[in-house]
This record gives structure tokens, C-alpha cells and sequence, in this order.
């Protein structure tokens, strides 16, 4: 991948302004992290992490270490300071998808996937848990709230869970909680640039069925030296039970509390809680909207990973 020159879209909601990235400073090496919300985001942050410290010992809380940038919680020059400071291989956090991070030669990228069912369910909990108002306080300290009325308005959720799941599928809106469309959009701009030598796609899927193969060809990606034995070690500290013991060192926005409870983030990380919500009718009508969203290797892939679906993103 040369360096891009193309105009990049800008993602702006309450939680997050892509526009944090212009002219961000990077370094060669710097690993971008860029997922839609509730694919794996803070699993494959801990995999990065204990790839490059070589174990589960951290200089500091993992949101710290590896800083979700353009979230509007803490004033950029803050976090641009923090990230200007490590001396470590930088690994940052961003849900902002590839058409709208600065594109470099010598910066890695990691776009994650997620059966978008497991996504709209995922989040809804993940939602619940969020201390809000606590993030309106931060954010109006940060970044100032005398914006709130020009960005898209916060969608208050149905209290019908089918009719939540139909509003995931319906929305076409490409910013703010996600949606079937912002989903597969996301994944869509990894999916066009997957040949490109700096980016690697990789699943919730297939970090769920092989955890230390994931990190072996994580580890290979990343041009870090790391054994099979190794991986196998390091494999255990990156399981959903283990994450959540340690929730305050390696949740997301931990240092700020933005959760009412910081271990109920690690919730059960599980698959196909969305089978007894959604009718025969309903499938097919997801079903028929990812058909006209996306092509059927993405769509395969997006709901199976590589190693249900048979589908190589990088062939």
C-alpha cells in the first residue's frame, strides 16, 4: 500500500470524531486496530499486547497503553502526548473504518469481524452497561458538549427486542451504535484492501475456535518472533475468564469509568444468542439486506470467519 492521498470520509457521533486523526503523528511500525464496535476490539488489543511486552505484564492499563484516539472522553493532545511518550511498538484502538484513518505504508492495519447478529446483541448489553452521563461529563470537559445538536441523535432503543433487531437491520446510518449497513461497511473497506501487504482481517469466529493460531498469525502479521509453544502460553491470559478478572486493567475506558461495572464488559462473549429472538420471516429479510449490502465471500466470511466459512481474505 502506497500512502493514501484519497479525501477521507469523516465518522462524527456523541462517543467519537474521526476527525481526531488529522495530522496524527505516526511511526513506522505503528499497528492501527480498526473494528466496528463489539467485534473483538479489546480481545485483539490484548493479543497485540501481549505480543509485544512478551507476556501479560503491562506498562500501564490496557486502554492506556493502547488508547482508543478518536473517542471524545479525554482532550486529544492528552492522548496524542501519552502516545508521543511510549518507547514501545504503538498499538491503537479506532472504530472508524479504513476510508477514514490516514493510510500509510509502514503502518499496519487490523480490521476484525463479527457475525453482525451476534454484534446487535452484544451491543445492546454493552449499551446498558455504559455509564452515560459520566461520559457526557468527561466529554463536555474535553472536548466541550455545545455540539450535541448538530450530530446524529441518540437512538433510543425499543423496548421490544425484535423490533431492536429490525432497526439494526433497517438503518442505513453509517455513524453512531452500529448497524447491519455500518457493519458490513466497516468490513468492506478491510475487504478491499485485504491484498495490501500493511492489512490483515481476522475473526471473532476464529479467535473463538483457535485462540493460539490466531495469535501465531497475528504474531507473523505483526513480524513478531513467536513460537507455537509460545503461543500456547500466552493463549490463556487473552480468555474471556481471565480478561475479566483483570476487567480494571483491561477494559476499555477503565480509567475513566465509563461502565457501571467494569468486569460485566467481558460479558459471555458468545455466539447465536440472536436464534431465539429472530422469526423465519426475519432471517430472510437480514438475510436479503446483506445480499444487497455486500458481495457473498464478504458476507460468508463476515458471518463465519475463515476457518468455518472456508473463505482466505487474503486469496
Amino acid at each position: 500500500m502506497a500512502d493514501s492521498q484519497a479525501p477521507r470520509t469523516r465518522y462524527r457521533s456523541i462517543i467519537a470524531d474521526s476527525g481526531r486523526w488529522d495530522g496524527f503523528a505516526f511511526r513506522p511500525g505503528d499497528v492501527v486496530i480498526s473494528t466496528p464496535p463489539k467485534c473483538g476490539t479489546t480481545w485483539t488489543q490484548m493479543l497485540c499486547a501481549l505480543l509485544i511486552f512478551d507476556g501479560p505484564e503491562f506498562p500501564a492499563p490496557l486502554d492506556e497503553v493502547s488508547p482508543w484516539l478518536d473517542m471524545s472522553n479525554r482532550p486529544l493532545a492528552e492522548v496524542t502526548a501519552a502516545l508521543a511518550a511510549q518507547t514501545h511498538r504503538r498499538f491503537i484502538k479506532t472504530h472508524t473504518p479504513l476510508d477514514g484513518l490516514p493510510l500509510h505504508a509502514d503502518v499496519t492495519y487490523l480490521v476484525v469481524g463479527r457475525d453482525p447478529r451476534d454484534v446487535a446483541i452484544s451491543y445492546e448489553h454493552h449499551a446498558a452497561n455504559m455509564d452515560f452521563e459520566h461520559f457526557l461529563e468527561l466529554r463536555a470537559a474535553a472536548v466541550g458538549n455545545e455540539d450535541l445538536a448538530e450530530l446524529p441523535e441518540r437512538r433510543v432503543p425499543s423496548g421490544d427486542p425484535v423490533e431492536r433487531f429490525r432497526t439494526f437491520v433497517a438503518d442505513a446510518t453509517l455513524g453512531g451504535p452500529p448497524s447491519l449497513a455500518s457493519v458490513l461497511h466497516h468490513l468492506d473497506t478491510g475487504w478491499q484492501r485485504r491484498h495490501d501487504p500493511n492489512v490483515a482481517l481476522f475473526h471473532y469466529a476464529d479467535l473463538k475456535a483457535d485462540l493460539a493460531g490466531e495469535l501465531l498469525r497475528l504474531a507473523r502479521v505483526l513480524g513478531i518472533p513467536c513460537s507455537s509453544d509460545r503461543a500456547r502460553e500466552l493463549a490463556p491470559e487473552a480468555s474471556l475468564t481471565r480478561m475479566r478478572e483483570r476487567g480494571a486493567d483491561v477494559a476499555p475506558s477503565a480509567s475513566q469509568e465509563n461502565w457501571k461495572d467494569v468486569r460485566a464488559f467481558f460479558r459471555s462473549g458468545g455466539t447465536g444468542e440472536w436464534r431465539a429472538r429472530l422469526s423465519a420471516a426475519d432471517l430472510a429479510a437480514y438475510e436479503a439486506r446483506v445480499a444487497e449490502l455486500v458481495g457473498s465471500d464478504l458476507a460468508a466470511w463476515a458471518h463465519g470467519g475463515r476457518l468455518a466459512s472456508g473463505v482466505e481474505p487474503e486469496r
